[in-house]
């Protein structure tokens, strides 16, 4: 309980905004960082980096790069240390609908995960696209794999295997709106993502934003994120949900 208030309560926690693949600009990045330190009777250590960039490396093609590192201990006594790379490619993204492929890297120290990648590919719809405000469906097919650091799993059907490979489905959901006159923007980026081959292994992601502009390239934000992996090492909670606070410094 003292570790989950210190990170509620104290840190200041920075998520990155989203970036539109479809705007105009060649090249677009944002970069958060953040940390929290105290000695004493306890002793806590918190760092937080987040970057974005999206940039054009050929004629209607656009590249996107999400890159974050997370890192937690309390009296000395580390709790997180992830990594987490989403790389996406986009074909003429100007369109109502347009292709995409994509590539997945990430580790997680609290979930026991030691790598974790997918590949795959899908298509994007537009359903909004006007001024500052979008909002975007995708649909994606992936292969995963994923190695785990123990083998013994809240199903038992997974026990005795370090890695669980399988297909997915992803169903993607964006959003970005701008509301009184760009003086509040709210966002949202949510999915779900079965396995096509085990019905008992999935996962849902839900993120929430409200962001209120400071400067031209700052802005205050506020998120809200709750997740849920169906499979996960035996006695760790499937669930997850984190509400969080901070700034994004931005180049747009």
């Amino acid at each position: 309980m003292k570790k989950f208030l210190y990170c509620f309560l104290i840190s200041p926690f920075f998520l990155s905004a989203q970036i539109n693949e479809s705007d105009t600009l060649s090249l677009k990045a944002d970069l958060s960082i953040t940390g929290f330190w105290q000695s004493g009777n306890v002793e806590t250590l918190i760092l937080r980096t987040k970057s974005n960039v999206s940039f054009k490396p050929w004629k209607n093609w656009v590249f996107k790069t999400t890159n974050s590192y997370i890192y937690q201990a309390f009296d000395k006594d580390k709790a997180d240390e992830d990594f987490l790379s989403l790389n996406f490619l986009y074909l003429n993204p100007d369109r109502k609908f347009y292709p995409l492929v994509l590539g997945f890297a990430s580790t997680n120290f609290r979930r026991k995960i030691d790598v974790r990648y997918l590949v795959g590919a899908g298509v994007t719809y537009q359903v909004l696209n006007k001024n500052d405000n979008w909002l975007k469906l995708s649909v994606t097919s992936e292969y995963e794999y994923t190695n785990f650091s123990e083998t013994n799993f809240n199903r038992s059907e997974f026990n005795g295997s370090e890695t669980i490979n399988t297909l997915r489905a992803t169903v993607w959901l964006n959003g970005k709106y701008s509301l009184f006159k760009n003086k509040l923007i709210l966002s949202h980026e949510s999915y779900f993502q079965p396995s096509l081959e085990q019905s008992n292994n999935f996962r849902w992601q839900a993120d929430v934003n409200v962001e209120l502009p400071i400067w031209k390239f700052l802005n205050f934000k506020i998120n809200y994120r709750r997740t849920f992996e169906s499979i996960v090492i035996a006695g760790q909670e499937e669930q997850d949900q984190f509400l969080t606070f901070g700034v994004t410094l931005k180049s747009y």
